[in-house]
């Protein structure tokens, strides 16, 4: 349910800046504006005014632009007021803003809130628009524009016409098969369209891996024994000191995190404490959240000291593996040429021997992993939870041994799954998690 209140806050970034947008969406909107402005304001055309205060202090100058509903982002009356971005004049713009009667402050995500119970977004939409804001790297940006656009939810929404449809000629079958204007069996053309369409969700599901490694990251995790040189290794990627470096063993204890952008993909590096026998207490602690880290990992980075090579063990299968030999810059040419042939890259990041090649190859499989760019893939745990929901009563719906009207039934079902994802059917309680995870002013 919206509610009545108009409600304003800030919508562009981080203040002090040079310019500040401030946004005010509901019924009130035209009347905050006309005073605040002095007087009636050209639809969709930005005007500059003098902003005043109900008492005439003069608060500002600056742009406003009027939207009237329904054609704004909300479906409401929207405004947005173009000042200068100081924090004093920012407080004092939604102070008095605020301060109108049936005016307040909004909360998190409750422009994009109002924009989805007006109908002017669905909830796929919705989460594209958050993903769009929070966009890092140049393919989580595409990834958002894409559903954004309505690609994911046409995905959807276009099966969900197909079940509807599949539903309506089985119980016209089964209500009306003595009338001459009734297709005749028209049971196996609708079974076989189900039985296609519950192979390509499920090749659609099969994607959301690379629809994780776009949003979350490639997981990247550097192992190796003690003085292998991980950290020095992790430090050159991040281009900074972020670990400590030392010729003592074992100065890495916990897990150092940095994110990287190799391709326009967000990876995520990890440097680990040194695998090794024997370790003391809190460096036993590490080592095992080492290995529990690597598990997860899309890609390892097995490092050994090339001029005094330490065996850490063998390496954990769940994943994709490098060795790399590291310290070339200490080898000369013969046993540098020796120990290429014994690694996959070998490096020094003393000189930079390898690292072009061997950043290239962490872009090319995080590359490779996230899969084509203008893939259609579910973007949230959720989809694929009401997928597969769906993909399991389609199968329900393809058991020959049901009576038809159930078998109608259970194509309802998975209609009513693939409408929960796009918002079309019951999803009241999912919106406040949704929405909670907007910033203010969206």
């Amino acid at each position: 349910m919206i509610s009545s209140d108009s409600i304003v806050a800030l919508s562009s970034g981080r203040l002090p800046a040079g310019v500040a947008v401030l946004r005010i969406s509901g019924a009130r909107t035209r009347f905050v504006l006309e005073t605040i402005a002095g007087g009636v304001v050209k639809e969709r055309a930005a005007v500059l005014r003098k902003f005043r205060a109900p008492d005439g202090t003069v608060l500002d100058t600056g742009l406003v632009v009027f939207f009237p509903g329904p054609g704004s982002f909300t479906g409401e009356d929207v405004a947005e007021f173009h000042v200068h971005g100081g924090r004093a004049v920012v407080a004092r713009m939604l102070e008095t803003i605020a301060g109108f009667d049936g005016v307040r402050h909004a909360e998190p995500g409750e422009f994009t809130r109002r924009a989805f119970l007006n109908g002017k977004v669905d909830l796929v939409e919705t989460e594209a628009l958050a993903d769009l804001v929070n966009a890092e790297t140049e393919a989580q940006r595409r990834f958002a524009v894409q559903n954004a656009e309505g690609a994911q939810s046409e995905l959807y929404l276009g099966w969900r016409r197909r079940l509807i449809h599949a539903r309506a000629m089985i119980e016209a079958e089964i209500d009306f098969a003595d009338e001459d204007d009734v297709p005749g069996s028209v049971s196996d053309t609708v079974w076989s369209d189900a039985r296609s369409m519950m192979s390509e969700i499920d090749r659609h599901i099969a994607g959301f891996r690379a629809a994780e490694i776009i949003r979350d990251g490639f997981e990247v995790v550097i192992l190796g024994a003690p003085n292998a040189g991980k950290s020095s290794l992790f430090n050159v990627l991040a281009r900074r000191d972020a670990a400590i470096v030392t010729d003592e063993p074992g100065t890495t204890r916990d897990l150092l995190e940095v994110v990287l952008d190799l391709e326009g993909l967000r990876v995520r590096l990890t440097d680990t404490a040194g695998l090794r026998e024997a370790p003391g207490k809190v460096e036993a602690i590490g080592i095992e959240k080492a290995k529990a880290k690597a598990d997860l990992a899309d890609l390892l980075l097995l490092l050994e000291d090339a001029a005094d090579p330490t065996n850490a063990g063998p390496p954990p299968m769940t994943a994709q593996a490098l060795r790399v030999g590291t310290k070339l810059d200490l080898l000369d040419r013969e046993a540098a040429r020796d120990a290429a042939g014994r690694y996959e890259f070998g490096i020094s990041v003393v000189d930079g021997t390898g690292m072009d090649g061997l950043l290239a190859e962490i872009g090319r499989r995080a590359t490779e992993a996230a899969g084509d760019a203008g893939d259609v893939l579910p973007s949230r745990l959720r989809h694929v939870a009401l997928l597969r929901a769906a993909n399991r009563h389609l199968h329900g719906a393809a058991d020959e041994r049901m009576p038809q009207e159930l078998r109608a039934e259970e194509l309802r079902l998975a209609a009513d799954c693939l409408g929960r994802i796009v918002g079309a059917v019951d999803v009241e309680d999912l919106l406040d998690v949704i929405f909670s995870q907007f910033c203010i002013g969206k």
